[in-house]
């Protein structure tokens, strides 16, 4: 008997995936987390033979999404497209959240950008000096992507080593945010470098500074934060959870094809054009490093004095 229902699980898992898989993005789409999801699932779908459908849902700074996906049946087909807002600034920037650090296990991350500091083409701003005196002139108005988000967080951080008041405004994800600073109806935002890029490249932006160690190669001309005289630095991060509970069988086998899609040339070109480094990390790894990460931000969000109901 017992042999029997061996068999009969090993045969049951064996047809894994049969059926579509759901990559739940928990922002609008257009942002990074939406982009890297669709870069992936387009290749993990070929060599996993079945289709991954995208799914946006927006709202609650990334918490909605992430929280469809923690009271998800942990069998494979229920993914989460997550990033560092929901998945470790969130749990300490909001005093209650609908799910819990131990409700995900991590699969691997996908890519990794800089933030980046961007004015409308047309604004008189010409580097991050000008802007911060222009703050002292007049109150500015501030696009954010989604409260608790990097780039939120990253605006808090200018706010506060710049010395200036800002109005923040915030949106449900980077391309409606992107869309206001397009429109001028707003002063500044900063972005996760990959939905800001096409902008800056076509000439609708002027990136006055990037987030990251050191400058992009695909900005040179742009300075790093510390460079024009901010002393900050962040890195978003994006990348493949599941409910907790997920066979690791099957976590394994999301794993190997993410990292297998994340090697093509392909794939490759399309992070390295938005100024992303990819992932690729063991599941092990990846939840090491999100455990870091709550840490890290933790204390930032302790030392900014930030809390959100």
């Amino acid at each position: 008997m017992a042999l029997g229902l061996g068999a009969l699980s090993l045969s049951a898992h064996a047809q894994w995936p049969n059926r579509p898989i759901t990559i739940v993005v928990p922002a609008a789409a257009g942002g990074t987390t939406d982009i890297a999801a669709r870069v992936l699932a387009e290749k993990m779908g070929q060599d996993l033979g079945t289709s991954i459908v995208v799914e946006n849902k927006a709202g609650g700074g990334g918490g909605i999404g992430t929280a469809q996906v923690a009271r998800a049946k942990p069998d494979g087909y229920n993914l989460l497209m997550g990033n560092i807002g929901p998945v470790a600034i969130n749990f300490s920037l909001y005093k209650k959240l609908s799910y819990k650090a131990s409700d995900l296990r991590g699969i691997t991350n996908v890519i990794s950008v800089p933030n980046i500091l961007v004015v409308h083409a047309d604004s008189p701003v010409r580097n991050v000096q000008d802007l911060v005196k222009l703050a002292h002139s007049r109150p500015l108005n501030v696009a954010t992507s989604g409260v608790g988000q990097s780039p939120h967080m990253s605006s808090e951080m200018f706010r506060q080593k710049a010395g200036i008041d800002v109005n923040l405004v915030p949106f449900p994800g980077a391309a409606p945010a992107v869309t206001a600073l397009l429109g001028q109806q707003v002063d500044y935002m900063i972005d996760n470098l990959p939905s800001s890029m096409p902008h800056i490249k076509g000439g609708k932006f002027r990136a006055l500074a990037i987030t990251s160690a050191e400058r992009s190669a695909q900005l040179p001309d742009v300075p790093t934060m510390t460079e024009a005289g901010i002393p900050m630095q962040v890195t978003a991060w994006f990348g493949l959870l599941a409910p907790a509970g997920t066979p690791d069988a099957v976590v394994q086998q999301l794993q190997q094809s993410a990292h297998k899609a994340m090697q093509t040339p392909e794939v490759r070109a399309k992070f390295a054009a938005l100024g992303g480094v990819p992932g690729g990390e063991s599941p092990a790894q990846y939840d090491q490093f999100i455990a870091q990460e709550r840490q890290r931000w933790a204390v930032i969000v302790k030392t900014a004095g930030l809390s959100l109901e």
